[in-house]
């Protein structure tokens, strides 16, 4: 395996670079995460199965689009390939330690509002389906928020789990509770992160860094509320984004609504106790 993604890299970079360090890296979830070196240069390469390449596929093009807008620092894509067995995506490579910097924070925050004021979009969604960890997230465009988040992003979650065996709600009915709750609001389409928690950001030495993006056009208080979910983001990332572009009024009513998406994900994905918490949020949705 290693040879042949040696050989691959050499060939975009056109030159020889033979892997003679490589150090794994905590941290993933999903992928095995390696350091690689030639002993001159180093590189970030996340490795999975081979059926994984549709996703590194899109996490390249994500990369790209953030990269596109000048707003939030992401890693910069070397290549992507396959070998006969594995997948693999390889970035640049940046010695990064957490986001607890107070003014590195703060600039992350204006920087993801700048990201979200970037742009021109009429609609919600994406110009391809792509995925949110290893769960295939649609995107098929839409001109009202409430039916698009309603129907691709909670009741496609809620489907998932049927076809597992568990069933939380009426989906029907519960989807169609979650479009009227957000049948008043029609913000503008925002450029998203889309899979903004605090372990897909970190710091380094000239700021803050975002990586593993499940971007689409849509509302931007879905990166603030998963920033909230799981935590982790200094008061001062709230702060700096607060002064670039403040929150809309009933914010905090539709957070719940919008990390439910999350906790059902992390469910299909890991099972566990997110089950119990998909319920409780259900059940205060739908107690408004």
């Amino acid at each position: 395996m290693w040879q042949a993604i040696s050989k691959q890299l050499s060939e975009t970079l056109m030159f020889s670079f033979n892997i003679v360090e490589k150090t794994k890296l905590t941290g993933g979830e999903i992928c095995d995460c390696y350091m690689i070196s030639d002993g001159e240069q180093r590189y970030f390469i996340k490795i999975n199965r081979r059926s994984f390449f549709a996703q590194f596929e899109m996490e390249a093009e994500n990369i790209k689009r953030l990269r596109e807008t000048s707003t939030v620092s992401v890693p910069e894509l070397v290549t992507l390939g396959t070998t006969k067995d594995n997948a693999f995506l390889i970035l640049n490579y940046l010695p990064t330690k957490p986001l607890d910097d107070v003014t590195k924070s703060f600039q992350f925050g204006q920087q993801l509002a700048q990201l979200h004021q970037w742009g021109e979009q009429r609609e919600y969604g994406f110009d391809q389906d792509n995925y949110i960890g290893n769960t295939l997230q649609p995107n098929q465009w839409n001109r009202k928020w409430s039916r698009f988040f309603a129907e691709q992003r909670i009741g496609w979650q809620l489907q998932l789990l049927k076809e597992k065996g568990t069933q939380l709600v009426d989906i029907e009915e519960f989807t169609q509770l979650v479009q009227n709750r957000l049948a008043n609001h029609q913000p503008r389409p925002s450029l998203l992160h889309g899979d903004l928690w605090h372990g897909n950001v970190a710091n380094t030495t000239f700021g803050a860094i975002c990586y593993d993006p499940a971007s689409y056009w849509g509302d931007r208080e879905c990166d603030i509320a998963m920033a909230e979910l799981f935590s982790g983001f200094p008061p001062e990332f709230f702060q700096g984004y607060e002064s670039i572009y403040p929150l809309d009024v009933g914010y905090h009513a539709r957070k719940p609504i919008y990390n439910l998406y999350h906790v059902l994900n992390h469910y299909n994905q890991f099972g566990g106790h997110y089950l119990e918490e998909s319920q409780r949020y259900i059940d205060e949705i739908m107690s408004f």
